[in-house]
């Protein structure tokens, strides 16, 4: 077993070596998850909602995660009458910008949709950036329609369900949820336009 570790220790510093020094080119994020007994599973695409970002392809900056998905924001926010800077805010704080985001309930891509939800929003793939952002959005602009405007409310719901924020007559108190508004309202409020 302790062989075993080192071997997998060994390849696991082995990669992120490589791709930090240069000296051979990652093309593609390498995830990895550790089980239950101690073994380290590396893989290149995320297939299983265990595996974690380990090394990503390239360090890439919030500005050009932003400038990628922009045109789609600001499309998406036309569509369904939602600020794009609030659009923007649930991205990062749902999936930090990763197109691939899997969450451990199984939430995917970049505005996190669950299958379900995915399918109410007519989402085929949400793993394609523009499919994730209009289906998000267009959620986002029923849940704000269901709580008058109330984007804290909305945000609640988008987390825990419109129904949990209905029987509790606000904010669930689930510190998840809550966590969440207050990350989503943070970025919200960073996004906005500087008054010169």
């Amino acid at each position: 077993m302790k062989v075993l570790f080192y071997r997998i220790c060994r390849l696991g510093c082995l990669i992120l070596g490589l791709s930090l020094s240069g000296a051979a080119p990652v093309q593609a994020d390498i995830y990895r998850y550790v089980d239950k007994n101690g073994v380290w599973h590396f893989t290149n695409v995320k297939t299983d909602s265990r595996y974690r970002l380990f090394v990503p392809s390239s360090r890439r900056s919030l500005k050009k995660y932003l400038d990628d998905y922009q045109g789609i924001i600001q499309q998406a926010s036309v569509q369904f009458g939602i600020e794009p800077h609030f659009i923007r805010a649930v991205i990062k704080a749902e999936s930090g910008f990763d197109h691939q985001a899997v969450s451990s309930k199984g939430a995917q891509g970049l505005m996190q949709l669950m299958p379900g939800t995915a399918g109410d929003m007519e989402v085929t793939d949400p793993f394609d950036p523009e499919e994730n952002i209009y289906g998000g959005t267009r959620y986002l602009s029923l849940l704000l329609k269901r709580f008058k405007n109330n984007k804290i409310l909305a945000l609640a719901a988008y987390n825990a369900g419109p129904e949990a924020v209905e029987s509790y007559k606000g904010v669930p108190p689930f510190a998840e949820t809550q966590e969440f508004v207050r990350r989503v309202m943070q970025y919200y409020e960073t996004y906005q336009p500087k008054a010169r």
